[in-house]
């Protein structure tokens, strides 16, 4: 891999990590470390998406996941976070509720949480992100922090 790749990897992988330790910070819950381990996982299941045309959730997957897509444009790390991060207008803390859809925002900031690891595959049409947490959050019942 060239310096520049390299380069423009590192950059990514620090902008994902602040992206999701900004949201984390609003609440008062400490900072994700990155996971390469999570993040080769990640990858694998983003081009495996992008290669099949399809945006589902990873089989039985042993970690949270949260998946962005976007057709005939880029995204960047701080964009895809911004998307999840936007859900917390439909979470209620108090009720421990989601008055729509709210599952990306409440696993970035579940607290028990303490690494992620994120891959995006791209083609001329399509862009797939996923990013694995562990441990897993969003258990029914339970409240992220």
């Amino acid at each position: 891999m060239k310096l520049a790749a390299v380069m423009r990897l590192y950059s990514s992988i620090l902008l994902m990590l602040a992206a999701h330790n900004t949201v984390r910070a609003t609440q008062s819950i400490r900072p994700l470390a990155w996971s390469d381990a999570l993040a080769v996982r990640a990858q694998d299941w983003a081009n495996t998406l992008l290669a099949r045309g399809e945006f589902i959730h990873h089989p039985k997957s042993p970690y949270g996941e949260n998946l962005f897509e976007i057709d005939g444009a880029t995204a960047s790390p701080e964009q895809v976070v911004e998307a999840w991060a936007a859900e917390s207008r439909d979470y209620d803390y108090p009720t421990n509720k989601c008055r729509k859809v709210c599952g990306h925002y409440t696993q970035i900031i579940w607290a028990a949480t303490t690494k992620v690891g994120c891959g995006v595959a791209r083609n001329s049409r399509r862009e797939v992100w996923v990013c694995n947490y562990d441990p897993p959050g969003n258990y029914i019942g339970k409240r992220p922090y």
